[in-house]
């Protein structure tokens, strides 16, 4: 369990209480995530956090277990965007290469517009308890599932080559995604979008069929 949140669908009006309550796990995790970016997450003390957050750690303990948690829900909540965008795009109607495309431009994009989450995620996930290693690892084979399925649509119906199993196109791809909070810098001469396009059109070219002989 990752946070713990209260409320649902058909609840009274939030309250100014509730309001201000519901912002210590927000607090929390924006304190967590520029501290672990700064100085690392074995770096990072839970001492540190409740102070910059300006709660007490029976408050952080209300919502989250661990240090874990914390790092958990920070993976989490990008992946949970991610996987809904992605979601989206699978359902939507055309050609499933202009699917693939869209898909494999999001990931970049969104990646870069939560470049601290990745950032900490790439670089920390391997310090987390072993049975928080599984749940981040289970959340992000399903979202590598389902753009690889897009990948064998696109294989089965002779738009995309064969030559490459989709479980390696995924792996590769997704490899140098994660590679991006490694070399990126907003103030370099590429955006986001450009740069979203340019992977793309790389993954796009690797999986054109090659041209029949003559």
């Amino acid at each position: 369990m990752a946070v713990r949140t209260h409320g649902g669908t058909g609840m009274p009006a939030v309250t100014s209480a509730e309001s201000a309550e519901s912002s210590v796990p927000r607090r929390l995790l924006a304190v967590a995530t520029r501290l672990f970016a700064e100085k690392g997450f074995d770096r990072t003390s839970v001492q540190e956090i409740v102070a910059a957050a300006d709660v007490t750690k029976g408050a952080m303990y209300h919502y989250f277990d661990s240090k874990d948690d914390l790092l958990t829900e920070i993976y989490a909540r990008v992946l949970r965007l991610q996987m809904s965008r992605l979601t989206e795009i699978a359902r939507q109607e055309g050609p499933v290469a202009e699917r693939v495309e869209r898909a494999a431009a999001d990931v970049v994009v969104s990646t870069i517009d939560n470049l601290d989450d990745a950032t900490i995620s790439f670089r920390s996930l391997h310090q987390l308890r072993p049975e928080k290693q599984r749940e981040v690892r289970d959340e992000r084979r399903r979202y590598h599932e389902l753009f690889r399925s897009l990948v064998v649509e696109g294989q089965n119906q002779g738009v995309f080559t064969d030559r490459v199993p989709a479980d390696i196109v995924v792996d590769f791809y997704f490899g140098s995604v994660h590679h991006l909070s490694t070399w990126y810098h907003p103030d370099g001469a590429l955006s986001p979008r450009e740069i979203g396009a340019y992977y793309a059109r790389l993954l796009l070219d690797a999986l054109r069929p090659a041209p029949a002989h003559r």
